[in-house]
Formats: structure tokens, C-alpha cells, sequence
């Protein structure tokens, strides 16, 4: 049944008309509000949707899935377009690729992230890396100074600012900054050792000068910083200064050992080896001093006697002192192989082999040691004629340097002094295979091989390795002087033996040894006058020896002056005291036998 609403009689067209307006408005009214709670719903739920992609992204971004990682942050951007930690979050993502087009990327999205957010400081030092990574140091410094006015305490950044202007090549900017930093934070080594090394590279060095004094003002307990300081004023020829700024700090900090030892040695450059010696001393008898500082202390000293050596100087003073910080160390450290190889540098320095031998044996019983040490044991043990040890040591250090072809060459060669002539070519060859980036050596090789193969009267390869030593370094002495002689020793080939022994003296005008080998290559051709001639000169310069004086009598005998070559016989036969029972012979029967 319809029902109908009946109006009473007594309402006004007016009451009317306003009823219905009511009526309308009120309808209005709620479709608006349900209009409203329906666009909270869609953003409340595109705001969980977006949490979930952004937790998803997060989530990929830990796993280092970073392409997972970006879609999921793109998904987030497409609900929230405006969401400036996600536009931050994609640059870091970017970041980690080091592709030039993704480092763009990178850029673009920490822009975005800063339009959106001005208040964030890691948006700036993302943003600031990323230009770093780009080589774009002008806008990674208006980020930095971008930062620093829009968000209080972040001044700390002033130093990587300055850092960026001087990665620019902006140094004026990079010192102005530092000072700023050090208005707010005061005198640091973060300032004053950049702008001190800027200073420097400008040539500025009364201002790195006048840097390295504030921080020793500022910090007078502080060693590095004095001994920094000292250092520099010594690198500029003020090494008087220096002194004084170390006395004064060690006035303070008398058990500073790192300034004692660059005193001990400004002392010692400024003639003052009494002081010197006292502070080294008191270093070598501390116990709290390390040994690798006294060792350095030591190894200067070793190194100075070996240059006075080289050059037939000698100072007893130093060498006492020398020793006795030497007896110090061996006493503190009786079992350390460092002290022993300390002790056999300054030994052979001293020019006391067996006493470095013994050191140096000592060393590597204690297991495994540098090269050096192989090698200078080695090539005194060969020096000293020990041959038999110098080969058991090669071997032995074959076991730690294989590869090392100086070891076959010291093996070979002890061999060859043995006459173990084929073990000689064994280890030679082997070494030779290890030399290809070192010339010099293979041509030592090639000329030991030279005389290997000669007492293994393999003449072909003998004269083979020769001429092959030759073609890499024609000049050189041993090869020319031993190849001509042994061809003189078998008479084959005497012009080429003549024109690399003539070579030789031309070179060499006053060696006797060269001069006896070119007379001996003349004598072999009968050139017995040219030879006289030669030999004239290795006796006249008064420092002939028993091999000389017997050639010089050979060749005189041949030019038929017997008294003469019986006379220098009998001289060669007064300078040795080996048995050479062919001399004897000549001697007694005043004839010459080859």
C-alpha cells in the first residue's frame, strides 16, 4: 500500500521551499563525506602498499639484489612520487654501480631527493660523494657548503670540504677552509698537516714551516709532532733549529726514543758525534727502545764504514763504536737472526769475512731470511775460496728462491773453481733459462758457460757462449780478456784472439793482467818482438807477478836472449811458493818447454 506524507495545512510556500533546500543539503552533505572516507581508504591502503614495496626494497637492498631492489623502490615512487627518502635511497643504489651512465642516475635521484628534503644531512654527503665520484669537485663543494647553512652542526665537514677544494686544485680555497675549521674546533693535526703539505706544494715553506710550530705549541707533549717538525726544518737546511726544537721537547719527554734518534742523527750532520754517540747509547742500554729502531741506528753505521771501505778509508773510532753497539745488541738479543744479519753486515763491512760468514750461517740456521742475507753469505763464502760451502748454501736457498737465477750463478761458479765442470753447465744453464729481463747477468752466465765448456774441452760451445756474451755486451772486460786467452791457450783462432785482446788494452792501457793476455795471444803467433813490447810495459810498471815474469822469460828465450829468460825464470820462480815443476825444469835445463 502506498504510503503518503501529508504536508499540514498550515505551512507557508516558504517552509516549504525551506524543507526542501534541507532536504537537498543534507543528501549533498553526505556524499561528501562519503566521498572523503572513501579517498582515506585508497590512501590508507596505497600508503600500506607502498610501506610493503618499500619494506620489500629494503629487504632486497640487504641481499645486494640491487635490481629487485630498485624496482621495488620504483613501485613506491609510482604511489608516492614525492617520497624523497626513496629518491635517496635509488641513489645509493646507483652509487654502488661505477658505470658512468649509472652514476648519472645516481645524481639525478639525489637531486630529487633534495628538493624534496633540504634538512637531511646524509642527502648532502650522498650527494657530495656521488659529484666526488664523478670528478665534479665544484658541486660536491656547494653541497657541502649548501649543508653547513641549512643544518646547524654539521661544521664538522669543513675538512672534507677543504679536502674537495683541494682535489679542484683549489688551494687558496682548501687553506681558507681549514682555517675555518680551526676557528670552531681550534688547532688540529686534520688542519694543520694538510694545509702544510698545501703550503709545501706551493712552495710556501715559511708558512708549512710556521704549521708545523703551532701544532708542537699546541700539543708540546706530542711526539710525532715534534719530531715532524724537526724533520722539516731540517729538509730546508735548518738543522739547527731543528736541534733545538728536539732538546727542548726531550727536555720534557726525556724517553722520547724517536726524537732521540733523528737528534742523534742531526747531531752527527752538524759534526757534534760526541752527543750523538751519548743518546745512542742510552737508546741501545733502554729496554723500552725497540730493536727495529736500534737496528736502523746500527745499519747506518754499517753502511757508512762500507762506504769508507769503498773508498780505502778507515775510522777507528767508529769502528769501536760500531762494534760495541753491536755486543750490546747481541747481548740484549742473543737468539734473534735480524741481530745476527746486523752483525754480519757490519762485519763484512769491516771487511772481516769470516766473522761475517759465521753471522750470516747463524741466520739462516734460524729458519727463513731475505735474500740479501743468501746472497751476501754466498758471495763471501766464494770470495774466501770456500767453495764447498758456497754450494751447499746455494742449494739450500734454491729451496726458499727458486727462481732466483743469481743463486745458479753462484753455484756454477763455485763449481767452476772445483773444476766440477759439468755440474758448473747444469747449474749455469739452469740460471741462464731465469735471466731473459736481465741482461748484465746473462752475460756473467754466458761467460762463466764460456769457461765451463772449455774445461770440458767442449771448444765449439765454449767459443759459442763467448761470442754470445759478446753480443750483448761487447765491451766487456772478462769475456774479451778470458775468450782471447783461452784461444791463445789452444792456438786456434788467433786473429779473432788478437783483435779482442787489442780491444781490451785500448780500453784498459794500464792493466797488467789485459796486457799479459794481448802479449801471450802475440807470443802464440810468434810475434815474439810485438809481444816483448807488451810485456815491457807489465814489467816496468813494478807490480808484475810470477805469471808474468815466467811469460816475459818465454818470449825472451824465443828471441834468443837465454841469460835473460833464465833470469826472470828465477824472478817468477822467487814470487811463488807452488809447486810448478815445468819452471823448475826450464830453470835447470835453461830450455823452454810448452
Amino acid at each position: 500500500m502506498l504510503t503518503v506524507a501529508l504536508i499540514p495545512n498550515n505551512f507557508s510556500p516558504v517552509r516549504l521551499a525551506l524543507l526542501a533546500a534541507l532536504l537537498i543539503f543534507s543528501t549533498a552533505a553526505y556524499a561528501q563525506k562519503r566521498k572523503r572516507q572513501y579517498e582515506q581508504a585508497m590512501a590508507s591502503i596505497k600508503s600500506r602498499e607502498a610501506e610493503f614495496y618499500f619494506t620489500e626494497a629494503e629487504k632486497f637492498f640487504m641481499l645486494e639484489d640491487y635490481a629487485k631492489a630498485l624496482a621495488h623502490y620504483q613501485k613506491v615512487l609510482d604511489i608516492q612520487p614525492n617520497n624523497a627518502t626513496v629518491h635517496y635511497r635509488m641513489a645509493e643504489v646507483f652509487l654502488r654501480s661505477n658505470r658512468p651512465d649509472d652514476l648519472q642516475r645516481a645524481a639525478q635521484s639525489i637531486e630529487t631527493a633534495l628538493r624534496f628534503e633540504q634538512k637531511n644531512k646524509y642527502f648532502y654527503l650522498l650527494g657530495a660523494t656521488i659529484y666526488l665520484n664523478q670528478t665534479r669537485y665544484e658541486q660536491a663543494a656547494r653541497l657541502y657548503e649548501t649543508m653547513m647553512n641549512q643544518i646547524p652542526g654539521t661544521e664538522e665537514y669543513l675538512y672534507e670540504l677543504a679536502a674537495v677544494y683541494k682535489y679542484a686544485n683549489r688551494s687558496d680555497e682548501a687553506i681558507k677552509t681549514y682555517n675555518r675549521a680551526e676557528q670552531i674546533f681550534g688547532v688540529t693535526e686534520n688542519s694543520s698537516i694538510p694545509k702544510q703539505q698545501l703550503y709545501l706544494e706551493s712552495g710556501k715553506i715559511k708558512e708549512a714551516l710556521a704549521e708545523g710550530d703551532k701544532l708542537v705549541k699546541t700539543f708540546p707533549e706530542e711526539e710525532r709532532y715534534a719530531v715532524g717538525y724537526a724533520e722539516l726544518l731540517s729538509r730546508y737546511n735548518q738543522k739547527n733549529q731543528a736541534v733545538t726544537v728536539l732538546e727542548t721537547y726531550l727536555e720534557i719527554n726525556p724517553q722520547a726514543p724517536n726524537a732521540s734518534l733523528l737528534l742523534a742523527g742531526l747531531y752527527r750532520d752538524i759534526q757534534q758525534e760526541d752527543k750523538a754517540r751519548k743518546l745512542i747509547q742510552n737508546l741501545f742500554d733502554n729496554p723500552d727502545v725497540e730493536m727495529n729502531s736500534k737496528l736502523i741506528v746500527l745499519n747506518t753505521y754499517s753502511e757508512e764504514l762500507n762506504r769508507l771501505r769503498n773508498n780505502h778509508q778507515k775510522d777507528e773510532s767508529l769502528e769501536t763504536f760500531a762494534l760495541q753497539l753491536f755486543e750490546k745488541l747481541k747481548k740484549i738479543y742473543p737468539d734473534e737472526a735480524q741481530i745476527k744479519i746486523i752483525g754480519g753486515d757490519l762485519y763484512q763491512a769491516l771487511g772481516k769475512t769470516k766473522e761475517a760468514i759465521t753471522l750470516y750461517q747463524e741466520a739462516t740456521q734460524k729458519g727463513a731470511v731475505n735474500f740479501e742475507v743468501w746472497h751476501n753469505l754466498i758471495y763471501l763464502e766464494i770470495q774466501s775460496g770456500n767453495f764447498e760451502a758456497a754450494i751447499r748454501h746455494a742449494s739450500e736457498a734454491l729451496e726458499y728462491y727458486p727462481n732466483q737465477a743469481l743463486l745458479y750463478y753462484f753455484s756454477g761458479m763455485a763449481h767452476l773453481r772445483r773444476r766440477s765442470y759439468q755440474q758448473a753447465v747444469n747449474m749455469l744453464e739452469q740460471g741462464k733459462k731465469l735471466t731473459s729481463n736481465n741482461p748484465a747477468l746473462t752475460v756473467d752466465i754466458l761467460a762463466l758457460l764460456g769457461e765451463a765448456f772449455n774445461g770440458l774441452r767442449e771448444y765449439a760451445k765454449s767459443d759459442k757462449a763467448f761470442e754470445e756474451a759478446l753480443a750483448l755486451s761487447p765491451n766487456n772486460e772478462i769475456v774479451l780478456n778470458n775468450y782471447s786467452y783461452y784461444l791463445a791457450l789452444r792456438g786456434t783462432n788467433l786473429e779473432r784472439a788478437e783483435k779482442l785482446s787489442a780491444q781490451l788494452i785500448k780500453a784498459h792501457p794500464d792493466n797488467n793482467s789485459f796486457l799479459d793476455t794481448h802479449a801471450w795471444v802475440l807470443y802464440k803467433q810468434k810475434k815474439y818482438r810485438e809481444a816483448r813490447k807488451i810485456m815491457e810495459r807489465v814489467i816496468g810498471s813494478g807490480r808484475a807477478n810470477a805469471i808474468h815474469l815466467e811469460h816475459y822469460g818465454d818470449i825472451l828465450y824465443q828471441l834468443g836472449d837465454v841469460d835473460a829468460a833464465v833470469l826472470y825464470w828465477k824472478k817468477a820462480r822467487e814470487q811463488t811458493a807452488d809447486l810448478n815443476e815445468l819452471l823448475d825444469k826450464k830453470i835447470a835445463n835453461r830450455k823452454l818447454y810448452e
